[in-house]
């Protein structure tokens, strides 16, 4: 625990600092601008944390400058997160921990994002219950929400949630803070919060709680809508309804400052057996998985044709080159146990996610991990490099004697 006087200007504890760095150490390990890794800040933490408790305490606190990265995104351009140092990101949960039980109970049933209790699967089970019995979905895509968020409307619901001084201070110093380049220039922030910091998903979520939610909500009591941040799946019971409501929300976010993107927004109908429109948009793809008409085995034997979801392509790719990266069939030093030790974690994840929804999709990736474990029998074991055949035998051998090796051969892919 941290240790000194607890008698400062701001009412800042010490165990509120000591429990947000709890909470920071189970998430990322990157440097922000100060090229302090976690593993290096830990290596002196108390005195890391003291001198910050002391700061945010007294008012004196102010955050470094954000190293901007960027990561590839599923349309192949470029999403850019904000990484901040370790110690502002300790900084940062302390105002979120204390903030999110003022905010939490306000928010709307239908927000799933980075909520308690509230997750993607949910998000999804409620879509797929709501495509059933809506005919029309609107697809809302924000262009470059986190972005564009105005700093002075968001304050403005800050504060009705809350009156500490001190949190609205730093609060406002995060949102105005330096954005270091990859070339190493400043940039100033006008508005925006940046991907990547603690606190700015609860942020997120409170601007759209009155841009998005709350307007639905008075105005248009009868829609149902799925929100996961900025991920927003709208359900109407006809075209017209679909259209007229688009608008509708065009203006509206236009009045928070935030534009539709007019590409990848797009109406939506579930069409499936019995719903027999003329319209050409039949798909969307909502949090890695695409809705779509697919057909359906029914128990008695018939085959029908249901709206339903499962893995997108765009996932499946991303997935496949992940696993293609690891280059196992390489890794001849390794042992087939360090192997599986390399894979489980991130193939439960998968799995675990993905085959929520019509498992029988990700074979394809399955099976393409199987040949790429084939292969690296053949390139380990000399005996083998001459028949596929033997090697397949070796792999089979793997498998029957331990079947829970890989995750995805204790689900059902096996070799």
């Amino acid at each position: 625990m941290i240790k000194g006087d607890n008698t400062k200007s701001q009412a800042v504890r010490k165990k509120q600092v000591w429990r947000a760095y709890l909470a920071i150490c189970k998430n990322g390990k990157s440097a922000g601008v100060d090229k302090v890794s976690l593993d290096e800040f830990k290596k002196d933490d108390l005195r890391h944390l003291y001198k910050l408790w002391n700061r945010m305490a007294s008012g004196s606190y102010f955050p470094l400058p954000v190293r901007e990265v960027e990561i590839p995104k599923k349309d192949g351009g470029k999403r850019k997160l904000g990484i901040p140092a370790v110690i502002d990101r300790v900084a940062q949960m302390v105002v979120k921990m204390h903030l999110e039980v003022m905010i939490e109970p306000y928010f709307h049933e239908d927000s799933y994002g980075y909520r308690n209790g509230k997750s993607a699967h949910q998000a999804l089970d409620k879509a797929k219950e709501r495509c059933w019995r809506y005919p029309w979905v609107i697809d809302l895509d924000i262009k470059g929400f986190f972005d564009s968020i105005d700093h002075e409307l968001l304050m403005r619901a800050v504060r009705k949630h809350c009156k500490d001084k001190w949190a609205l201070l730093y609060i406002e110093r995060w949102l105005k803070a330096d954005v270091m380049k990859k070339d190493g220039t400043m940039q100033k922030r006008e508005k925006g919060t940046p991907q990547g910091g603690v606190i700015s998903p609860l942020l997120a979520n409170l601007f759209l709680h009155y841009a998005f939610d709350e307007w639905i909500k008075r105005n248009h009591p009868g829609i149902k809508f799925e929100r996961y941040a900025d991920d927003i799946i709208v359900h109407c019971r006809s075209r017209k309804e679909a259209e007229s409501l688009q608008k509708g929300i065009k203006v509206r976010l236009g009045k928070c400052n935030l534009e539709i993107h007019p590409e990848k927004t797009k109406i939506v109908y579930c069409k499936e057996g019995g719903r027999d429109e003329d319209y050409e948009v039949v798909s969307f793809t909502f949090l890695g998985y695409t809705f779509q008409p697919r057909r359906i085995f029914c128990k008695d034997g018939r085959i029908r044709v249901g709206y339903m979801p499962a893995i997108s392509k765009a996932s499946m790719k991303k997935i496949a080159k992940e696993i293609s990266d690891m280059r196992i069939q390489r890794k001849t030093d390794d042992s087939i146990e360090d192997i599986a030790e390399l894979l489980n974690a991130k193939l439960n994840g998968w799995i675990n996610y993905f085959g929520r929804y019509s498992r029988y999709k990700l074979l394809p990736i399955m099976r393409g991990l199987n040949l790429r474990l084939l292969k690296w029998v053949s390139n380990k074991y000399k005996q083998y490099r001459a028949s596929l055949r033997n090697a397949q035998r070796r792999l089979r051998l793997f498998y029957q004697n331990n079947p829970d090796l890989f995750a995805h051969w204790r689900h059902g892919f096996a070799p």
